[in-house]
């Protein structure tokens, strides 16, 4: 049902409200440019699908699969990312407002470019992640993994991420992403040390 709602969505007003899919697999489809409000995915896979430039209005994707599919150019207000693998995806460009993600893995996910509002993201990894030149506004970080992720030219003042993991996170030779940044005591300690080359025993 999803697959044949997106072609005729394609072919007409590019436009999806209010509807359900659960349980279903599509590959290879083109969703670029449609836009869905009040739209539930449950359970579905998504294999090499294009979301460019595509919006979310209060939708959901609970436990989700759209690992290394392009998000690129897409928009979001109100929705959510739940329990979701979006290993490799590609958010860049994008832009959230108003939106959680929880409990999801994106290791590698390219995020760069994006902006984010008042976004929450709980109990995520972001391992390797891309977030470079984005534009974090009053986020909510709560037990997030950024193990070497790339924060290149992204201010992360005012940002708390006592809660984070940030080992080997990738900032410019300055470090200025990292001025006015909230972070807990081992975490300082652990920056301190890294950005005067000593080491800790």
């Amino acid at each position: 049902m999803l697959e044949s709602r997106i072609i005729a969505a394609q072919s007409d007003d590019k436009y999806i409200e209010r509807m359900r899919f659960e349980g279903e697999m599509i590959s290879d489809i083109d969703i670029a440019r449609i836009e869905f409000e009040s739209v539930q995915f449950i359970e579905c896979q998504f294999n090499k699908c294009d979301f460019s430039k595509a919006s979310f209005y209060n939708s959901v994707f609970d436990n989700c699969n759209f690992a290394n599919c392009i998000f690129m150019d897409s928009y979001w207000k109100d929705s959510k990312i739940l329990t979701c693998k979006g290993d490799g995806s590609n958010f860049s460009k994008s832009h959230m407002k108003e939106t959680s993600l929880a409990d999801g893995s994106f290791r590698y996910a390219d995020f760069s470019s994006s902006v984010l509002e008042n976004c929450t993201i709980r109990d995520c990894n972001f391992t390797e992640a891309f977030l470079s030149e984005i534009r974090l506004k009053k986020p909510m970080l709560k037990a997030v993994n950024f193990t070497e992720t790339d924060f290149f030219k992204t201010s992360l003042k005012d940002i708390d991420l006592s809660d984070c993991i940030i080992d080997g996170i990738t900032v410019s030779d300055t470090r200025n992403e990292l001025r006015g940044a909230t972070v807990n005591a081992g975490q300082a300690i652990e920056l301190a040390a890294w950005i005067l080359g000593i080491k800790i025993v």
